[in-house]
């Protein structure tokens, strides 16, 4: 058997001589020089060092980037916190207006502010008045005091001499659906200056439906009604659908606040849609007589409006309050309001002999009570018969 020779070197491979002619170098291992040892070393050495260079980098960049900023901030939210999660917010505009959320003249930039009203001539006369009427006054405060569960809230002004009845007049009462009365006197003052006619239409849409009085929230809907059909069963049937129809192609209830300034009254004011059971909606009683005393004495709407609005006072179904009170033969413009815990009516009262007044009766009740009708019904007989007589 020959002898094995340890000295024996196998020839390269395949793969080895591809290896040296792609890099130029020899395989020691094959008898080649130390060479191709000491590159493959080098360039372990460069790898290693480039990913030790790409760590650094990216050390350096967390660093300056991440980890200081977010320091920095918490450093300095921790001096000057304004992080609401951090600190109690508070709301200054309400520290500074308290009252601006329920008492408040226009609105600006998205906020409700209080404004003075005499910072312009005001658009409304008030009424003139001249004595009052004591003996009448006094009859009114005997029967409310037969009434104890009922807050009454008077006003009676005469035209011939001027003399009147305040009893809570200036009072701030929930207006419920006398609040209309400002909402038709704005339509057309608006139709006056062009902006639409009472030929102009509305569609009806489900978002102006509103439940309680009137029969327009169960018609079909996407039907086109026109401003001067909207106007009249606002006020003789009371439709609060129609009134949130009207009130929108006014300007909603922003514009209609802004006219109402602009009117020269500083406590009517409109914050709902109807209907507005809450009885947010709010006026006084000598307010609803200042807007009653100019559709009928002013020039704050035209002839030809006046004549319509008469017309549509004039026919206002619920004849239950003030109406029962008189005689057949008296004349009566007015607008009616119930939401359960208030009721009143305000209007114009012509008698058989000529004479002229108005009057503005708030009741505050307990809930849907019988006694604010039966008190608002006395109430008006014995305003009739006092200045009839």
């Amino acid at each position: 058997m020959p002898e094995r020779n340890y000295n024996y070197i196998p020839k390269r491979d395949i793969y080895t001589a591809v290896y040296e002619e792609q890099f130029g170098i020899k395989d020691n291992s094959y008898g080649g020089n130390k060479t191709v040892e000491k590159r493959v070393i080098k360039r372990k050495n460069t790898k290693k060092n480039l990913l030790n260079f790409l760590l650094k980098v990216i050390l350096v960049y967390l660093l300056l980037f991440v980890i200081l900023p977010f320091s920095f901030k918490s450093f300095i939210y921790d001096i000057f916190p304004n992080n609401p999660k951090k600190m109690l917010k508070i709301d200054y505009h309400k520290l500074l207006y308290p009252t601006h959320h329920y008492l408040y003249k226009d609105l600006f930039l998205g906020r409700y502010i209080l404004k003075d009203t005499s910072y312009s001539k005001a658009l409304m006369l008030n009424i003139k008045e001249t004595n009052p009427r004591e003996g009448l006054k006094n009859r009114l405060l005997q029967l409310a005091s037969s009434y104890k569960t009922i807050q009454p809230a008077i006003y009676v002004w005469e035209y011939d001499t001027g003399t009147y009845v305040d009893i809570n007049a200036d009072k701030v009462y929930p207006a419920a659906s006398i609040i209309k009365i400002p909402v038709l006197i704005e339509m057309f003052r608006q139709i006056e200056q062009g902006k639409f006619t009472l030929n102009d239409t509305i569609i009806l849409e489900d978002y102006y439906r509103a439940s309680g009085s009137g029969k327009l929230q169960y018609s079909q809907g996407g039907i086109a009604h026109t401003m001067d059909y909207l106007a009249k069963i606002m006020i003789e049937n009371s439709d609060n659908s129609s009134t949130n129809m009207i009130m929108s192609k006014i300007g909603g209830m922003p514009a209609l606040n802004r006219a109402i300034t602009k009117w020269g009254l500083k406590y009517t004011r409109v914050n709902n849609w109807l209907p507005d059971l809450q009885g947010t909606n709010v006026t006084t009683p000598r307010e609803l007589a200042v807007m009653l005393y100019n559709i009928d004495k002013t020039n704050i709407i035209s002839s030809d409006s006046k004549k319509h609005i008469a017309d549509y006072l004039s026919h206002v179904k619920n004849n239950r309050l003030l109406q029962a009170g008189l005689p057949s033969n008296a004349i009566l413009l007015h607008k009616t309001g119930d939401i359960g815990f208030m009721l009143g009516d305000a209007g114009i009262v012509k008698t058989s002999t000529g004479k002229k007044y108005i009057v503005v009766i708030l009741a505050k009740r307990p809930y849907n009570s019988f006694k604010g009708k039966e008190f608002i019904v006395e109430a008006s007989r014995i305003i009739y018969n006092n200045i009839q007589n």
